[in-house]
């Protein structure tokens, strides 16, 4: 039996897209909603719209670019280069605050439409190293968002302990995988689909893909 209602974190990735179908086939109704944080690929947001115009879901898109102004960071600013960490530092791609601000945002989003289920991408098992993808950060945030607010909101995390080709694996039981691998957007450089192959998204993207394709074709010949 489908539970009541989702807001769904939504930035029109890999990640999030999947969520997204996985929300639709867990809940009644489902409402996205999108970060505009100063991203320096605006694209991301216009490919957030088109797949929640095609799916069916309402969208919503909230301003944040108070965060750009406090944390500069590879993903707002087109002088800093896009890095992975070194001698244990975060990677470059790192935004401070980013998901605490975005799950508290989509925890008053849900109250105010009456939604009591979040349900965000993040993901332990390949999470560049950043801390606010960790499943402890995770319950911590829902304990708190729950007393701050003084309700019962349940985070949804399907990929925390999911691999990339999990994930891919995810999307095809979804039925959707040619659907996420052509219309999603996780390239750092702002190329859709396949991306440019160069930066650490679109290896850690399409290195699962290609490792969750040769795992389907093996299990299909034997």
């Amino acid at each position: 039996m489908k539970q009541d209602k989702a807001i769904v974190v939504f930035s029109g990735g890999q990640d999030s897209t999947t969520c997204l179908f996985w929300a639709k086939e867990q809940f009644k109704e489902v409402e996205a909603v999108t970060f505009d944080y100063g991203q320096r690929h605006h694209f991301e947001i216009e490919c957030a719209k088109e797949i929640a115009k095609e799916v069916g879901v309402k969208h919503h898109i909230l301003d944040m670019s108070l965060l750009n102004q406090l944390a500069p960071n590879a993903l707002t600013r087109e002088d800093i280069q896009v890095e992975d960490g070194k001698d244990g530092e975060l990677p470059s791609t790192f935004v401070p605050g980013r998901n605490l601000l975005f799950l508290s945002f989509a925890g008053v989003l849900a109250s105010q439409v009456g939604a009591k289920h979040i349900v965000t991408g993040v993901c332990e098992t390949d999470f560049s190293g950043y801390p606010d993808c960790r499943d402890i950060f995770v319950k911590s945030l829902n304990v708190t968002l729950n007393l701050s607010m003084d309700d019962t909101f349940v985070i949804h995390t399907p990929l925390m302990w999911l691999n990339k080709a999990e994930t891919w694996e995810l999307s095809d039981k979804l039925g959707v995988l040619e659907f996420v691998r052509n219309k999603t957007l996780t390239c750092y450089n702002g190329i859709i689909a396949d991306g440019c192959g160069e930066c650490p998204a679109c290896k850690l993207r399409n290195n699962g893909l290609n490792e969750y394709l040769r795992s389907r074709k093996g299990s299909s010949n034997v």
